[in-house]
C-alpha cells in the first residue's frame, strides 16, 4: 500500500479524488492502492528545555546558555493531534512506499519529515512537488514524483532554522526576562521578531527626536502651469524673498521645450510580500489577512502556491499561459485581444535563473466560484497583473519646459501617454494615481521664446519627520534588511539579506501584536511602552 501524507484534510481530499481513493476511514481515505492521510500543519515540535535536562525547568542565569548535545522532537500536546498521529503511525508502519505531499516549501518539508521520523517510517519515500492544486497539476505531479533525497538540503535548512530559533528564543527570552522583566512578566525575544520590533522602535525614536526646520520654495504659475525654481529650497526667508522680488516685475519667458519618449514595462507579477504590500496599501488588509486570503484562493484551486519570494515564471509555464488566460472568463474584455496570437515572452517575466522552488503567484485558469468579497479583491489584483505582462509596454512622452524670469530659472515636467499598452487594464487606478502625481500631468503646448505675465509665490514649508511604519512599509523593510527600497532590481539584490521569510513575516507581525509590543493607530504601527527594572 502507498501512503500519501498531505498538510491538511482539504488538500488530502483533492489528492484522494485524483488518485481514485474514495473509501473514507477515520483519519484517512483509502482506495486504488493508496491511503491518503493528513496532518494539521505541525504535529511535532522541538522538545522543551526540561525534557533534555530536568534542572533546566527552573529559570536561572546560571543554567544559560542551554544547548542540548542533540536536539529531539516530540508530539504537540493536544488530544486531536495525538489521535491523528497514531493513525498516521499505523499506516506508515505498514506502508510499502510513502509519498510526501506536504506544502512544497521549507516549512512543509520540515512538518512531514518530523512526522515520518516520529512514526518510525522505514520504507522508500517519494516527494510530490506542485505549485497549484488543480487536477491537472496534481496528475502532472504524480507522473513525475521525485526522490525524497533530492530535498534533503531543504529539510536541513528548515531544521537549522528551527534549531536556531530554539537556541536564541529559549536562551535570550530567559536572559532578558530574568534581568529586566517585572512582576512575572515574560520578555519574549526572537530571531526575527526582535529585529523587526527594533525597526519599529528605531523609526519611532527618529520621529520623536526629529526637529522640524523651515524652508521656502519659489514657484510661479504661467499659463495655468506651476513652474518650480531650479534653485531648489531656500533655507532662509530673506534669500527666498530676494529672488521673489527679482521675478515679480518681469515677464516669464520659455527658454527650452524638450520631449523625450520612453517606455514603461508592465508591473512585476506578485510574490507573497509584494501582494501583502499591495493589499495593505489598497484595502488596508493586514499581512496575515492577505496570507489567509491567498492561501484560501490556492486551496480553491484558482491561484498558485502563495508562499513564494520570486516575481518570475519558469519557461515551462509559457505554453500553459494561453489556457490560463482563456480561463479568466470575467476578464474577457482584456484577454480577447490576446487570443489566438503568439504571446509576448519578456525576460522580465520568464527567467528560469530567477525561479527556484516555485514561480510567481498567478491564476490557474480555473473559473473562480464562491469567493468572498475579500477573496475577489485579491484575485482581481493577481489576475490583472497576469494579463498585463502579455500586453505591450506603455509608451509615453516626458515633456520638460524651462523658463526664465530675469535670469532666475524655472522648470516644469509633465507626462503624456502616447500608447497606454498594459495601462488599459488598470485604467481606473491609473487615473487616481495621476491626480496625486505632478509628474503625470499633461502640459499645454509651449513654444520657445514665448513670454507673458506670471504669478510668483514664495511658500514656507517645514521639513517632515520620517513616516511611521505601516504593515506595507514594514514588510518591505523586513524584505530588504531595513532599507526602504521600491526599485524592483534593488529589492531583488537585497532579498538574500532580509529579515525572516515571506511565509513567516505575517506571523511575526501578528506575534508582536499578540505580545502587546506594538499596536496600530489607523494604518501606523506604534511600539508600546514597556516597564523595565
Amino acid at each position: 500500500m502507498i501512503v500519501c501524507i498531505a498538510e491538511k484534510p482539504s488538500v488530502a481530499r483533492d489528492i484522494a479524488e485524483v488518485l481514485g481513493a474514495r473509501n473514507r476511514k477515520e483519519g484517512y481515505i483509502e482506495g486504488n492502492g493508496y491511503q491518503v492521510t493528513w496532518t494539521f500543519g505541525h504535529l511535532c515540535t522541538l522538545k522543551e528545555p526540561h525534557e533534555y535536562t530536568p534542572s533546566w525547568k527552573a529559570w536561572s542565569l546560571s543554567s544559560l546558555p542551554m544547548i542540548p548535545p542533540r536536539f529531539g522532537i516530540k508530539l504537540i500536546n493536544d488530544p486531536g493531534i495525538e489521535k491523528q498521529f497514531h493513525i498516521i503511525e499505523g499506516l506508515m508502519q505498514q506502508a510499502d512506499e510513502i509519498i510526501n505531499c506536504g506544502d512544497a516549501g521549507q516549512e512543509g518539508e520540515l512538518i512531514q519529515r518530523w512526522v515520518m521520523q516520529k512514526a518510525g517510517a522505514h520504507c522508500p519515500v517519494k516527494r510530490l512537488w506542485i505549485s497549484s492544486l488543480t487536477e491537472e497539476a496534481i496528475r502532472e505531479g504524480f507522473a513525475s514524483l521525485k526522490d525524497q533525497s533530492e530535498f534533503q538540503p531543504l529539510y536541513e535548512a528548515g531544521l537549522s532554522r528551527a534549531i536556531g530559533d530554539w537556541v536564541l528564543g529559549m536562551n535570550a527570552t530567559r536572559l532578558y526576562t530574568l534581568k529586566y522583566g517585572q512582576s512575572r512578566q515574560v520578555l519574549s525575544i526572537g530571531r526575527v521578531q526582535t529585529p523587526t520590533l527594533a525597526l519599529i522602535v528605531k523609526r519611532q525614536q527618529e520621529i520623536e527626536n526629529f526637529k522640524p526646520e523651515p524652508y521656502w520654495e519659489l514657484k510661479t504659475v504661467y499659463r495655468e502651469t506651476t513652474f518650480n525654481s531650479t534653485k531648489g529650497k531656500f533655507s532662509s526667508k530673506e534669500e527666498g524673498e530676494k529672488f521673489l522680488e527679482t521675478v515679480k516685475n518681469s515677464d516669464f519667458t520659455v527658454t527650452d521645450v524638450s520631449a523625450k519618449k520612453g517606455t514603461e514595462a508592465p508591473p512585476r507579477l506578485f510574490d507573497l510580500t509584494s501582494l501583502q504590500v499591495e493589499c495593505n496599501k489598497k484595502f488596508s488588509y493586514s499581512a496575515d489577512m492577505t496570507l489567509q486570503l491567498i492561501q484560501s484562493l490556492y486551496e480553491k484551486k484558482v491561484a498558485t502556491y502563495p508562499r513564494v519570494d520570486t516575481t518570475f515564471l519558469s519557461d515551462d509555464i509559457y505554453p500553459k499561459c494561453p489556457n490560463i488566460l482563456a480561463g479568466l472568463k470575467d476578464y474577457a474584455g482584456f484577454t480577447a485581444p490576446l487570443a489566438g496570437k503568439k504571446l509576448l515572452k519578456s525576460k522580465k517575466v520568464f527567467d528560469n535563473s530567477k525561479v527556484t522552488d516555485h514561480h510567481a503567484i498567478i491564476p490557474t485558469g480555473v473559473q473562480p466560484q464562491g469567493l468572498t468579497d475579500m477573496e475577489k479583491r485579491v484575485f482581481d489584483l493577481i489576475a490583472r497583473r497576469f494579463i498585463a505582462v502579455f500586453y505591450p509596454d506603455c509608451k509615453f512622452s516626458t515633456t520638460t519646459v524651462l523658463g526664465e524670469v530675469d535670469k532666475v530659472e524655472f522648470k516644469a515636467t509633465g507626462k503624456q501617454i502616447l500608447e497606454p499598452g498594459w495601462r488599459v487594464i488598470f485604467a481606473k487606478e491609473q487615473q487616481e494615481e495621476t491626480k496625486e502625481n505632478e509628474e503625470e500631468r499633461v502640459l499645454p503646448l509651449f513654444t520657445i521664446g514665448e513670454s507673458g505675465p506670471h504669478t510668483p509665490d514664495l511658500t514656507e514649508k517645514w521639513t517632515q519627520p520620517p513616516k511611521p511604519y505601516t504593515e506595507a512599509t514594514l514588510l518591505r523593510a523586513m524584505e530588504t534588511a531595513g532599507k526602504l527600497v521600491d526599485n524592483d532590481e534593488l529589492r531583488d539584490a537585497l532579498k538574500e539579506n532580509g529579515i525572516g521569510r515571506p511565509s513567516t513575516r505575517a506571523a511575526i507581525i501578528e506575534t508582536l501584536f499578540k505580545r502587546h509590543y506594538i499596536r496600530k493607530e489607523r494604518k501606523n504601527l506604534i511600539a508600546t511602552p514597556q516597564e523595565w527594572n
